[in-house]
């Protein structure tokens, strides 16, 4: 049997995720079977759309339930690194000028199943996340993009 993956990530997304699977468990799966139950007394289940989209919705949170399961088994928090502040690892926020034309961005580095880009949060195995692991404020990193290399240069690791 091969080795699950390990899933790095912070105490506060490992929090998240365990507070997603307690609802799932003890409040959306009551709803779903909820649901189901009304659905059967429309009649006929081969002809019932209800019945049919209650069923998928089941399969789904059965499914993200077996999946948050999985991860939180497979969870390693990363602690704060108080040794290095200048480094950038994952839980630090890193922000970095994009070379030559000066453009400010910043992120926080996190584990895949709390990346939410939308929010500043990127995933230590994105490439940009990759790319910025272990470098230290005043690096100049050079990340593969789709369109191309992008360089950048470290200013501020938190």
């Amino acid at each position: 049997m091969s080795e699950e993956k390990k899933h790095y990530m912070t105490a506060e997304g490992k929090r998240k995720l365990e507070q997603e699977l307690e609802y799932l468990k003890t409040e959306r799966r009551k709803q779903v079977v909820e649901r189901i139950k009304v659905a059967r007394s429309f009649g006929d289940l081969s002809e019932n759309s209800e019945y049919d989209a209650a069923k998928d919705e089941q399969a789904f949170v059965e499914a993200r339930i077996q999946q948050l399961e999985q991860i939180i088994r497979n969870s390693v928090v990363v602690e704060d690194d108080a040794d290095n502040p200048d480094v950038v690892n994952i839980g630090k926020s890193v922000t970095f000028i994009e070379l030559p034309d000066g453009e400010e961005e910043s992120y926080t580095i996190v584990g895949s199943a709390e990346s939410d880009p939308f929010e500043g949060k990127i995933s230590n195995d994105s490439p940009m996340g990759r790319s910025l692991i272990g470098k230290k404020v005043g690096d100049e990193v050079t990340v593969p993009t789709p369109g191309g290399e992008l360089r950048v240069k470290i200013v501020t690791v938190k």
